[in-house]
């Protein structure tokens, strides 16, 4: 298969919304199964087309990919493999290879409300490699969000809870105190627990809102979430508190694919 040919199929599966990773031999020494340039495309279901030379090689190669694609990786990763010491090969030959991730990613971020905060944070997010959603009752808010942002304009926005998986990192930044309480109450009430919580807020306020979900019957041990949210930097203009929510988010997902490596 040509790489022409190839990366068209890559182009295909990015368009369909698949994700994928491009996995190219930018080296070869010794004896190898394959040359310098041979390229492959792998999806979660497994080689999708190419090949970087069959065998145990391309299986560990198969298997690296998957991993990434299963643990939401959204950067390039580069290997170096002794055919014999790495891969259980018998020849003595050694591959150096590129994979590289296409496609939206994983990574899923919800943003209930659409304020002066969230306007801010979401055109941050929208430069990394993520999946943005904001729920807001007011169309003239969603409507100044980037186009990149899945708008859901909702006269309740709790009721998109039921809409996140378990994947989601979840931002509560409504209007006040009254409509984050009902968004969290939904959060806390089910099964699923998210990686993250975070609501935009005081210490005093967080004090109020866990009383008022103990109240409403939440477990002590099931409400758990950041608030203030955000990294301790930076003043309170809506960008700088912006900059510090998105680091915040990028230290615990970078420390959730630590922990599953």
């Amino acid at each position: 298969m040509t790489p022409d040919v190839l990366l068209q199929r890559c182009a295909e599966l990015v368009s369909s919304g698949e994700r994928c990773v491009m996995v190219t031999l930018v080296e070869a020494s010794g004896s190898t199964p394959s040359d310098t340039g041979a390229k492959m495309l792998v999806t979660t279901a497994g080689l999708a087309c190419g090949t970087v030379g069959g065998g145990r090689v391309e299986a560990k190669a198969i298997d690296q990919a998957r991993e990434m694609l299963e643990a939401d990786a959204s950067t390039c990763h580069f290997v170096d493999w002794n055919l014999k010491a790495d891969v259980g090969m018998t020849c003595g030959g050694r591959v150096k290879l590129l994979f590289e991730c296409f496609g939206g990613t994983a990574w899923d971020i919800v943003v209930f409300g659409a304020g002066h905060v969230a306007q801010a944070l979401t055109r941050l997010l929208v430069a990394l490699l993520c999946r943005v959603t904001c729920v807001d009752p007011r169309a003239e808010w969603l409507a100044n969000l980037p186009q990149q942002v899945e708008a859901i304009q909702l006269a309740s926005p709790a009721d998109y809870v039921e809409s996140l998986s378990s994947k989601s990192f979840v931002l509560c930044m409504t209007q006040g105190h009254r409509s984050d309480l009902p968004v969290l109450k939904r959060l806390f009430a089910g099964d699923t627990t998210y990686p993250f919580v975070g609501v935009i807020g005081s210490k005093t306020k967080a004090a109020v809102l866990k009383k008022d979900l103990a109240e409403a019957g939440i477990p002590s041990e099931k409400i758990d979430f950041h608030c203030p949210v955000g990294l301790p930097i930076g003043t309170n203009h809506p960008a700088e508190i912006a900059v510090s929510i998105a680091a915040q988010l990028l230290e615990v997902r970078d420390a959730l694919m630590s922990e599953s490596r």
